[in-house]
């Protein structure tokens, strides 16, 4: 980890009102009932945004609302603010995630940043069907159509912006990407934890680091990476050899929360009042049924809107996986919950109520908003202490990649184990918020580098699982004898190499891993069927090793032809990922 000083500039800014976080509303139903949510605009029509919703009894319903023009003040004052301080400006979201809110909130940054420039070539923009949703670099790509002369001209006026404004935090500094390019290129979970272990720091436009300010637009998290950054200013960079850790148990089941707002996510198209309906079930959902206001919210064309369920079920599970998971490690468990938000505070009353149906004799339970619970859990980190964080589903995916990125450099090492109501098991890695950067390089040199340890974890425990529940002794042979290969595989570090030409990619790791696997079943003596059905397999694979290897990395270094980004062609995608004809030939016997 990086070394952090006092003096640095580094912070995160919020908004402080008009974000989803203060315009919060939250009930939670008694009993089952069926809701509509609608737009009575100011001339008095309205327009159904979603037609039906079902609600359980118990089940909590948030609504809520981003001003566009607190947001677009917001952004603003923030460029403002990165220039005076002489710091990188940097924004963090998540488009993969939050599919329809923050491409928006992307965009509205892209338009004030760029402003003068935007408005001077709007009418030719608008020609071209350039979405700033998508980034600058959707505009970049389009003005290749125009005359030389055109494109020169809306070529200078966004240096002019470049040079007017703060320097921008860059994707890939050779070519010139910026934050503000594409909007998954920088995914909040993955890139504040990578700044934060970096000393604070972002790539300017050389090549150099630089601190940065850092936008996350919503408070309702933002305050747990200032918490971190403060913390490091006063106390210096973590030490991973002696640092400790944070397992989560997250509440995820039945599209809990943010995660499963997409559906209810809304772009205002006109001045009017958002509101909540409950309608009859018995009845047709027509605007003559007699619907009782649940939340409503007073907004504006461009605010978004959106509405989060919770049901009950799954908070009482949750809670009984907290204390569960308390006990039998010993270590204190922290509800992330913030009783000023109003979401957290009927989740409060439910963790309140179902603690009481447990014992919990001995246990250190506490309620915490996140920046406090990040406080205290950051305070017993650096004595080499555990902390087990219980959270909802987004703080659950930013901390689970947040403390393992500042220990180990990634998450795609840890292993994340969510048990299901139902009995089943999620089990599952990191880093995912690095993948549209990893797909760009393997399209562009034939070099894949992510790391799948993680999901070579996983997938023991997954068998381990399989073998315990359902009392499946082959599953049992598998979990064990892979546990064996991933132990050699991290005595050998057959994690792929960094760059093009420095050693195997992921594609190695693969075989690596197979090979480890397949000598493992191989050896044990637990399974016959499994050790006659492997022994082959591992001999081949073991003799082949030096070929199969060479013709891996042979590849390397040339563009790869997968047949598209968001949607490959499976054929061109299954020859690039599998190169070598010796390794295939090998596994088309078993």
């Amino acid at each position: 980890m990086g070394a952090w000083t006092s003096t640095s500039k580094t912070n995160v800014a919020a908004m402080t009102a008009g974000d989803f976080f203060g315009n919060e509303q939250s009930f939670t139903t008694p009993t089952a009932a069926t809701v509509r949510i609608e737009l009575v605009k100011t001339d008095g029509t309205v327009q159904v945004l979603k037609e039906k919703t079902p609600l359980k009894a118990g089940e909590i319903l948030d609504a809520t609302v981003m001003r566009k023009a607190d947001l677009v003040s917001f952004y603003e004052s923030a460029i403002a603010r990165a220039k005076s301080e002489g710091v990188l400006l940097s924004l963090h979201l998540k488009a993969t995630m939050m599919k329809v809110s923050d491409p928006i909130l992307f965009g509205h940054c892209v338009k004030v940043f760029f402003r003068d420039a935007l408005a001077k070539h709007a009418a030719t923009l608008a020609t071209l069907g350039v979405d700033l949703n998508n980034g600058l670099g959707d505009l970049v790509a389009k003005i290749e159509k125009l005359p030389p002369a055109e494109k020169a001209a809306i070529e200078a006026d966004l240096a002019a912006a470049y040079a007017a404004g703060p320097a921008l935090a860059m994707v890939n500094s050779d070519k010139g990407i910026t934050n503000l390019h594409v909007p998954s290129d920088v995914i909040v979970d993955a890139s504040m934890p990578a700044m934060i272990r970096t000393s604070g720091q972002m790539w300017n436009a050389t090549g150099k680091s630089q601190d940065t300010l850092a936008l996350i637009p919503d408070r309702s998290y933002a305050g747990v990476y200032q918490t971190v950054i403060d913390f490091c200013k006063t106390h210096g960079a973590f030490d991973p050899k002696t640092m400790g850790s944070v397992p989560n148990v997250g509440l995820m089941a039945q599209a809990a929360e943010e995660y499963g707002s997409h559906n209810k996510t809304f772009e205002i198209p006109a001045d009017g009042v958002v509101q909540v309906v409950q309608i009859p079930d018995s009845q047709p959902s027509t605007l003559n049924s007699q619907p009782v206001v649940l939340l409503k919210h007073h907004v504006a064309a461009g605010d978004i809107w959106r509405a989060c369920q919770t049901k009950d079920a799954p908070v009482q599970d949750w809670v009984k996986l907290a204390v569960n998971r308390a006990r039998l490690s010993a270590t204190p468990a922290v509800f992330w919950l913030d009783e000023a938000r109003a979401h957290d505070a009927q989740i409060i009353a439910k963790v309140k109520k179902y603690l009481a149906d447990h014992d919990l004799t001995g246990l250190d339970l506490r309620i915490l908003p996140p920046a406090g619970a990040c406080q205290f859990t950051l305070e017993r980190i650096v004595q080499g202490l555990d902390t087990i964080s219980v959270t909802g589903n987004v703080l659950r995916d930013y901390l689970t990649d947040l403390f393992p990125i500042l220990e180990v450099g990634t998450s795609a090492k840890m292993l994340s184990i969510v048990p299901l109501m139902n009995g089943g098991g999620l089990f599952e890695t990191g880093a995912g918020g690095s993948a549209p950067k990893h797909v760009q390089q393997f399209t562009e040199e034939n070099f894949l580098r992510w790391d799948s340890l993680g999901e070579f974890f996983a997938l023991a425990a997954s068998f381990e699982h399989l073998g315990i529940t359902q009392n499946h002794a082959k599953a049992k042979v598998l979990a064990e004898t892979l546990d064996e290969a991933n132990g050699k595989f991290l005595e050998y570090d057959k994690s792929p190499a960094r760059k093009v030409g420095a050693g195997i990619d992921n594609r190695g790791s693969h075989f690596y891993l197979a090979l480890y696997w397949a000598q493992a079943l191989a050896a044990q003596t637990k399974d016959a069927d499994l050790k006659k059905a492997f022994t082959p397999l591992a001999e081949k694979l073991t003799t082949a090793e030096k070929q199969i290897v060479a013709e891996l990395i042979a590849v390397q270094g040339k563009p790869a032809d997968i047949g598209g980004y968001y949607q490959p062609d499976n054929a061109k995608a299954s020859a690039a990922l599998r190169p070598s004809a010796t390794l295939n030939t090998i596994l088309a016997t078993v």
